[in-house]
């Protein structure tokens, strides 16, 4: 079977056999939506919001895209800008969830530029990424820079997110909490940031942990535990 193929059985199927058992949910849905939380996630055709967190949908206002990038307010007038600010203020969403994964081919490229070559669109978006790499760099571990970098460019997000009105004024209310997490491709596990430990930890292993200020970048804990 072709890939288009393969793509057409699945919508029929959809329609056929899926959409009967919860006619009533979809229903429902063509009235209106009402997200519980605004996922930015990584494009990488591996990892699936709504399979990841077993979420109906409706339930989640997804917003992907190379890096799980969200660009600093003002910088990039565009797609992850417009939906930030619809979610949180057309949607009423209080929860946002930044969420990078393993072996994320957007982290390798800033590790490797080179790899890049030919992809100036690439390159120039993973600018938002700068500082992300930046600390690794000076404060990360001599291994697995991948991973590291991984977890500081969620933080590194999160920080941009910060600068966006509509989230900015929600979190001075104390209405709204941003969430940083990361998922194994290999494992399936997922670890959210604790910012009282400042390092992610297992998502289930406490309670679901919310991301503050920020007070160091977990890339010199790194080096402060290595010693």
């Amino acid at each position: 079977m072709f890939p288009m193929e393969r793509i057409l059985h699945g919508v029929m199927r959809f329609r056929m056999e899926v959409v009967p058992r919860r006619l009533g949910l979809y229903r429902e849905l063509a009235n209106g939506q009402r997200p519980q939380a605004l996922f930015i996630a990584c494009a990488d055709s591996r990892v699936a919001p709504e399979l990841i967190t077993q979420a109906d949908p409706g339930e989640l206002f997804t917003c992907r895209n190379a890096g799980n990038i969200v660009p600093p307010y003002g910088q990039a007038t565009g797609g992850v800008s417009a939906a930030i600010e619809y979610a949180v203020m057309a949607l009423g969403v209080r929860d946002i969830v930044v969420c990078g994964h393993s072996d994320c081919g957007a982290m390798k490229g800033i590790l490797h530029p080179e790899a890049l070559a030919g992809m100036p669109t690439v390159r120039t978006w993973l600018n938002h990424a700068e500082v992300a790499r930046r600390v690794v760099e000076a404060n990360g571990p001599t291994v697995d820079k991948l991973q590291a970098l991984v977890e500081e460019n969620v933080l590194a997000q999160l920080d941009h997110l910060r600068t966006h009105p509509s989230v900015a004024a929600h979190l001075a209310a104390g209405d709204m909490t941003l969430h940083g997490w990361v998922y194994s491709l290999a494992t399936s596990e997922v670890r959210a940031f604790d910012a009282e430990q400042h390092r992610f930890v297992p998502l289930g292993s406490t309670a679901v942990p919310a991301v503050s200020a920020r007070r160091r970048p977990i890339a010199a804990r790194r080096g402060d535990v290595r010693g």
